[in-house]
């Protein structure tokens, strides 16, 4: 029997949830992003759904929904260049915790994408796979790391085109690669992911 797919719907009794999400993980070049958001309770839409599912356009008119409606947003990144001194999982967290330390409204409740979590602050902390398929509020912080990333990265593609930012945003495609085996590595690239194509 195929299992249940679960679909976004609200948590619990709480009034200000936050949801908790992070973009750029698994890029070879550029910031991880995060992004903290409370949305009304309540509040429905099929556009704030998994960024991954949206097309581009989508995103933008799901971003700006978002930002219309939220009661709280915050948004972070930390770069890769302490990526390489600390490590993705410590930077992911950091950017987190500074997500959270920027909230204007105290969340009663932490709803966290993944299954890990690193101890902050006594507010209750659920950690939910798939958490951007499940909760609005995770959902929404992953469209809003998303677009703002995905604006980085076009930024600074400028600087470098032959990285082919603009359209893999930092992700290891094979023009990615084959850029860095040609011009090799810049301040914005991860070494531990691209250790194996630098001579």
């Amino acid at each position: 029997m195929a299992k249940t797919k679960k679909t976004l719907e609200d948590f619990g009794d709480y009034d200000y949830v936050v949801g908790l999400d992070e973009v750029g993980r698994g890029a070879g070049a550029g910031p991880v992003v995060t992004a903290a958001v409370i949305m009304p309770k309540g509040f429905k839409s099929e556009l704030i759904r998994d960024s991954k599912q949206l097309t581009e356009k989508q995103r933008k008119d799901a971003y700006k929904l978002i930002m219309e409606n939220a009661i709280d947003i915050t948004c972070e990144a930390v770069s890769a260049i302490v990526i390489n001194e600390i490590g993705i999982n410590p930077a992911t967290f950091k950017a987190m915790h500074l997500c959270l330390d920027k909230l204007k409204k105290t969340p009663e409740h932490i709803l966290v994408d993944g299954t890990v979590w690193e101890h902050y602050s006594d507010t209750p902390v659920t950690k939910v796979p798939k958490g951007d398929d499940t909760y609005t509020c995770i959902a929404a912080a992953a469209i809003v790391a998303k677009v703002r990333r995905d604006e980085y990265m076009t930024k600074i593609h400028a600087l470098h085109p032959h990285y082919e930012w603009s359209g893999n945003k930092g992700y290891l495609s094979t023009g990615h690669i084959a850029a860095i085996k040609e011009k090799g590595a810049c301040r914005y690239h991860r070494t531990q992911y691209i250790k194996n194509f630098v001579s």
